[in-house]
């Protein structure tokens, strides 16, 4: 924690005044001013490699922390039928993003990695799938950081609009199922799933409901990365065969916080059972929601508007269309089967 503590230090101080005003304007949310107050300070502040190596790891293993602390508290039985749910949902949005990608990259001659890198990353889970995938297709740092710079430019936007569209086109504001499906199946990356779940529970007063909900229907929507990236490295193993770099790991692509969150669930699943209040784990949720807020400074310090700038248009432009088509089928399915 040496060579962490700085950046780390530089997050939380980020986090408690958004942390405050996030309960003074719940309207925007803790989450969305720690993004933007992070974005604002990057751009002032040039030097920061003494905290480059704490921020990279709040906005990960914080982020991911928060998520495990969330089991607690959530019964097993309801994510369980919270992922069964929203699997048609996730299953089309995955399949558009795909097939999206896999078409403007025909029509714009955007390169095939760059392609593959937004596509998958826009329909799993942003950096995430993007770092389980790039080994797998052999793809250069260059192409890695185009595309998780556009799949970042649209998770902020999600973050920071994405309620705002909830509220005009009339989701329920009385509990945050469809919110919560909305964001966990629309959304790319988990940390502005999180944001913009916790910016609706604050706009509406409810709890960690739409929270909880989009969490759960993220993670289940995560685990794709595994048959995805399976595919690609045959798909890869064909065109370079014998090349051991190229081959797939299951350690590397599938995410073991999934599996902490679960165990957190099964805890607290076992002790209500055994007659505990639920209200016990009430503490970690709220420090769940602090940590979110933590790490979504670090997001906002990671962001690197230069290296957007620098992607140019054609992969904008994928991102865009894979990003909308998410959107639509996301509500449209949600539309059909009933629950918005």
């Amino acid at each position: 924690m040496k060579e962490k503590y700085k950046g780390v230090l530089v997050c939380l101080a980020i986090a408690l005044p958004s942390w405050i005003l996030g309960k003074v304007f719940p309207v925007i949310g803790g989450a969305v001013i720690a993004i933007l107050a992070g974005m604002f300070l990057t751009l002032i502040w040039k030097d920061n490699k003494d905290a480059s190596a704490g921020i990279k790891w709040t906005s990960k293993v914080i982020l991911q922390t928060a998520v495990v602390l969330l089991g607690f508290g959530m019964n097993l039985g309801v994510i369980f039928q919270t992922g069964k749910q929203s699997l048609p949902i996730i299953l089309c949005t995955i399949t558009t993003s795909l097939v999206i990608a896999w078409l403007l990259r025909k029509v714009l001659k955007v390169p095939a990695k760059t392609s593959i890198l937004v596509g998958v990353g826009s329909s799993i889970c942003g950096g995430s799938a993007i770092a389980a995938t790039a080994p797998v297709i052999d793809a250069d740092e260059n192409e890695v950081a185009q595309s998780i710079a556009v799949i970042f430019f649209f998770n902020v936007l999600a973050a920071i609009f994405f309620p705002i569209l909830g509220s005009a086109i009339g989701f329920d504001t009385l509990h945050g199922d469809a919110f919560g499906i909305f964001a966990g199946t629309a959304i790319n990356d988990t940390s502005s799933v999180t944001a913009a779940a916790s910016t609706w529970d604050s706009m509406w007063h409810l709890g960690s409901a739409t929270l909880n909900k989009a969490v759960t229907v993220k993670l289940t929507r995560t685990l794709a990365i595994i048959p995805i990236t399976l595919v690609l490295a045959w798909l890869q193993a064909r065109k370079t065969s014998g090349k051991k770099e190229n081959s797939f790991s299951l350690k590397r692509a599938f995410p073991m916080f999934i599996l902490y969150f679960v165990l957190a669930a099964i805890i607290t699943t076992v002790c209500v059972n055994l007659g505990m209040d639920a209200n016990v784990f009430q503490p970690l949720k709220e420090l769940s929601k602090f940590l979110i807020i933590m790490a979504m400074a670090a997001i906002g310090l990671n962001s690197n508007v230069v290296q957007l700038i620098k992607t140019g248009g054609k992969p904008l432009l994928v991102g865009a269309s894979c990003w909308a088509g998410i959107t639509v089928v996301s509500l449209f399915m949600q539309h059909v089967m009933g629950i918005w």
